[in-house]
Parts: structure tokens; sequence; C-alpha cells
């Protein structure tokens, strides 16, 4: 496909980008992303890829927007209060960039839709706030052998990592189990600060964007970290392999999504 006049001035800076290019920008605008989440991580990875053309962006989320969520969630404005926030989010990026093909999901992600929800984009990205959630994705996507961007942030630190099931370590193989509830502190118990997720929102999109224009390393077999207190980041080496890891090992014990699995355990309550 050639480009139109148009298409050539929006993406001028990526056209004579070494390593994207023509061949680059057209590899992003036959590309289909599914965004889970359109909180504070879904809305800068929304914004970046439809300016950077994603010919198809699909963006899942159940809840509506808030007042509390205008200080991290910067897709959404106090003109969309109690606006489904997939809606709010496909609005946003219609606005950005009307060439993209926007999928407005107000759905909650479970075992019985992930599978469906996947399987008609190349990349996953996520963006909850979750572990149940997460390991979910992790899950559904190491089964359907599709890759994803994983990203988590909480007070002034997060993370980033890349999955490309056979090529390096999933979710699982890092982070075995589920942590009980209230072992680690969610946004809500600890806070965030609205500018590190965007930090590592954009990252997500980074990533994303190497992936499907085939450009640099992405973080394959690497956990990136931020500390943004001060400023430190670092790049974790991950094991190549883990042969006992539960559903990319050598023999796997997860073969299908059980809703069980996805439950949070409870904290064990001390005695005193």
């Amino acid at each position: 496909m050639a480009l139109t006049d148009e298409q050539l001035e929006r993406y001028a800076r990526h056209l004579i980008l070494r390593g994207v290019g023509v061949k680059g920008q057209k590899r992003l605008m036959s590309a289909g992303v599914l965004i889970i989440g359109a909180g504070g991580l879904g809305s800068p990875v929304a914004l970046y890829l439809a300016a950077a053309g994603v010919g198809r962006i699909g963006i899942v989320d159940d809840d509506v927007v808030d007042l509390s969520n205008l200080q991290r969630q910067i897709i959404h404005t106090t003109a969309d209060l109690g606006v489904p926030k997939a809606q709010s989010a496909a609005a946003a990026i219609r606005a950005i960039n009307p060439d993209v093909e926007v999928e407005a999901i107000c759905e909650h992600v479970d075992v019985d839709n992930i599978a469906s929800l996947i399987e008609s984009y190349d990349l996953v990205i996520d963006a909850t706030d979750n572990f149940a959630a997460k390991f979910l994705i992790n899950d559904a996507c190491v089964l359907a052998g599709r890759p994803y961007v994983h990203a988590g942030v909480v007070g002034f630190s997060g993370q980033v990592m890349t999955v490309v099931p056979g090529e390096g370590p999933c979710y699982r193989c890092i982070f075995r189990d589920m942590p009980a509830a209230g072992e680690i502190p969610t946004c809500s118990q600890a806070g965030v600060l609205g500018a590190v997720v965007g930090v590592i929102g954009s990252l997500e999109a980074v990533e994303a964007e190497k992936l499907i224009v085939g450009v640099g390393e992405p973080l394959v077999g690497r956990l990136l970290t931020v500390d943004a207190l001060t400023m430190t980041i670092r790049r974790v080496p991950l094991p190549t392999r883990v042969p006992d890891c539960p559903i990319c090992g050598e023999h796997p014990t997860i073969t299908t999504l059980d809703p069980q699995r996805y439950v949070q355990p409870a904290c064990a309550v001390a005695s005193h």
C-alpha cells in the first residue's frame, strides 16, 4: 500500500528514522494491538500507539472514569466522568488519529473471554493493576503463542518486561505464584506518582513499536526496573529457560485456563 500525502506528513519523523522508515511504518499500520486496561498504564500506551499509526487498537476495560483517576489516567478528562473508560479512551484515540480502527470493549477480562479477545490481535499489552489479571494474561498469551508486554507500578517504582512465547521466560517463570491479598500493596493502598505511571506506560509503547517494526532489542529475558525517587534504572537479566515453569517449562501443568487459578489467595492472619 502506498502512503497518502497526509500520512507522509503525519508520520514524517518515522519515515526518516533509521530502523523504521516506510517499511516499518507500514508494519505499524498493518498491526493490531490489544490493550487490557484503560487506566494509568493504558493511557500513554493507547495515545502513543494511536499517534504512531498502529492500524487497529482494541482497548478493554469494564470500569467508568472516576475523579480520582484523573491524577494519572491522562487519556480521560473531567468531561468523561461516569463514561466507560474503554469508550472514553476510544474517543481520544480517534481524535488523535482518525486512521486508526478502534474497538472499545467494555468487559471484564476473565477466563471465559480472554482467548477470544486476544486471538485477532498481533500483540497484547498488560496495562492492568492486579495480580489475578496479570497471571491470566500471561497464561492466555503463552497458551496462544501471543507476545505481550507486561508492566507494573506502585509508589515511585515500576517495571517492564516483554514475553515472546518460545523465545524467553514468561511472567510465571519469574513470579511463580500469585501473592496473597494484601501481601504486596496496590496503588489504591500505597499510592502512586502519576508521572511514574506515564513513564512506565510509555516504555510499554516503545516495546510494542519495536516488536511490530522488528527493530532493536526488546526486553525478552530482561526485566527493566525504574526507581523514580533515585532515578535508578536497571535492566535485570532473567533466566533463558526455566525448565520447571508450570506453563512453558518442559512438563507444563497448566494447559487450560481454570477460573480457580486466578483467584488471589487470602492473606494468612498472624496470631498475637
